[in-house]
């Protein structure tokens, strides 16, 4: 899920409770906004002079008709499979048009009423019995498919059963694989390879039973926030359908949009029009206001950026998700922007991976992190715009699962200034086996990422580090680099709700581990404090493992992110959505 502005304070408060959206930023998190798909960067090319529409943006009750666009840098989304959709901008655009999830999270400005879990295929919020470890939901009457045909409890089954084919949907969350009361082969992997294979269907089929409407999964182990874990992943899918690779380009939608258009690449777009079999009486969460919505692909962020400013023509429905760093003070000094700018924390602790496997000596994973120049990442990326400098993987605003690891306090053996230290690296790298002097850099390729790299390059030489920069393009960034990564990755992850079970074993054991870590006795704390009932207990081992994993430097913690983004002047409603750290997408609307 990789996560506004100007004069603000620089804090966050430890008992916020911003969710996340797992994956995100694909600009490897070196701008100060945080989309998953369309991440910012660049510069401005025009100055602050330019003559901005003096219209507010529209407020009170959303208007039915017309069309919203989004214009992205990227050239496509990653992907549309809904068992692969992780990063938080696709999940909160996707989700709300053409994917819907049994349950969903409140749509409100607020960390907490933003984050607050309720009903969307189901009728509640799921039923728990067995301890833990038997959840129920009952299926809403009257849901269709965009071809007419119901959803059904069968479809829910079929959707979870995908997240076992590991051949299509890698890099997708694995709540269902985690969770699932299904056996393990020696290797700990799930007896159950999912429906394209077959083998161990009719394990799968014990452990996720359907009675008419009423779904039931049966789990290996207590989780009391099961309900949360099936707006991930849990998607319907039409039972039996012949669901490939190619299925993540066009699904089937059972919201009140469908793909009308798909064309990858710059001057691509992907059109959704509206559902004619979708029905707001099967769907109350849903508003469903625009007639249709457009993504313009490949589209220049400085360029985007000037556009939305200036919001004349067609661009007075456009938005951006994500400004420039040279944007920033045109938009957050000028009140003419006041009414259509957001400026909020968002959901992601931004970092770099270090291939464990490619880099398997601590001391020389170390060494990267101490000679890396963080201020200057900070400045690039926006100063006080950005955010705070990043202690590890958990970020403050997960409530109590938060502690200070010290990472840069002495928890290495000494202080570490945020602007490096070459030669306490260097040490680490004597005292290091077999540490690399040269290392390639992955990042989704953008102008203020370009930047980033060249940080990089420049603090990692005084340390004896050469840095090759391998810019790759945005919209495809985590499939390249979850298939062929190299030694290090930029990256963003936000909790994808408030519990540090979202963003350990998700970074470290499975999942999103682009580190590539494999640490068995890691492995075990990490289950035990997974399925510790205690809250407070389990806090106190979440920051024991947030601790061990920031010695490890398995990631290289840059900063806690900040989020900042523009719409036109008949865009409403304007406020960011903490589930996600994105726009409201399920209730904004055009203003005619």
């Amino acid at each position: 899920m990789v996560k506004s502005k100007a004069t603000l304070a620089i804090g966050i408060a430890a008992g916020a409770l911003i969710l996340a959206a797992c994956g995100g930023d694909t600009s490897g998190g070196e701008s100060s906004s945080a989309p998953a798909s369309s991440s910012q960067g660049g510069e401005a090319t025009s100055s602050p002079e330019a003559s901005p529409s003096e219209a507010p943006a529209p407020s009170g009750e959303g208007q039915a008709g017309g069309t919203l666009t989004i214009l992205s840098p990227a050239e496509q989304i990653l992907t549309l499979d809904p068992q692969v959709i992780y990063t938080g901008e696709d999940l909160g655009f996707l989700g709300a048009t053409i994917m819907r999830s049994l349950t969903a999270y409140q749509v409100a400005p607020g960390d907490a009423e933003g984050t607050t879990l309720v009903p969307d295929m189901a009728t509640d919020t799921g039923t728990a019995s067995n301890g833990g470890k038997t959840w129920q939901f009952t299926l809403r009457d009257g849901m269709k498919w965009e071809d007419g045909s119901p959803v059904t409890c069968e479809d829910v089954a079929y959707g979870t059963s995908r997240q076992f084919d590991v051949g299509l949907t890698e890099g997708g969350p694995v709540y269902a694989v985690t969770y699932l009361d299904i056996p393990v082969d020696k290797d700990g992997n799930s007896e159950y390879k999912g429906p394209t294979d077959g083998t161990g269907q009719e394990l799968f089929d014990k452990a996720v039973t359907c009675d008419g409407n009423t779904i039931t999964f049966n789990l290996n182990q207590p989780v009391p926030d099961f309900n949360y874990a099936v707006t991930l992943g849990f998607s319907a899918v039409p039972a039996g359908m012949a669901t490939g690779p190619e299925y993540a380009d066009k699904p089937m939608s059972n919201g009140p949009y469908k793909i009308a258009e798909y064309a990858k690449g710059k001057g691509g777009k992907l059109v959704l029009v509206r559902n004619e079999n979708w029905s707001p009486e099967s769907d109350p969460y849903r508003k469903a206001y625009p007639d249709s919505w457009v993504v313009n692909f490949g589209i220049e962020e400085s360029v985007a950026d000037q556009r939305v400013i200036q919001s004349s023509g067609e661009d007075e429905f456009a938005m951006v998700q994500g400004l420039t760093t040279a944007s920033l003070p045109i938009v957050f000094e000028d009140p003419t922007y006041e009414t259509r700018r957001i400026d909020a924390y968002d959901p992601y602790t931004i970092y770099a991976a270090v291939n464990a496997e490619k880099v398997p000596d601590q001391k020389c994973r170390q060494a990267i992190g101490v000679a890396l120049d963080r201020e200057a990442l900070r400045l690039n990326a926006g100063g006080d715009f950005a955010g705070d400098f990043a202690d590890g993987a958990v970020k403050p605003n997960i409530g109590i699962d938060y502690a200070p690891t010290g990472l840069w306090d002495g928890l290495l053996g000494q202080p570490v200034p945020a602007t490096g230290d070459p030669e306490f690296a260097k040490k680490l790298l004597s005292e290091g086996k077999d540490c690399p002097t040269e290392i390639t850099l992955d990042y989704a390729q953008s102008e203020d990422s370009d930047k980033a790299a060249a940080i990089w390059v420049e603090s990692l030489a005084r340390a004896g580090i050469t840095v090759k920069p391998n810019p790759i393009e945005r919209g495809q960034y985590y499939g390249v680099v979850f298939k062929d990564a190299n030694e290090v990755m930029l990256g963003g992850w936000g909790a994808d709700w408030p519990n540090a079970s979202t963003v350990i074993p998700p970074l470290f054991v499975q999942g999103w581990n682009l580190s590539r870590v494999d640490d068995k006795a890691f492995n075990e704390k990490v289950k035990a404090a997974s399925v510790e009932l205690d809250r407070n207990t389990q806090a106190t081992l979440w920051h024991e493992l947030s601790k061990e994993a920031a010695a490890q430097m398995w990631i290289v913690p840059t900063r806690f992110g900040k989020d900042q983004r523009l719409a036109g002047t008949k865009v409403g409603p304007i406020f960011s959505w903490a589930a996600y750290g994105s726009w409201p997408y399920p209730i904004m609307y055009a203003a005619q």
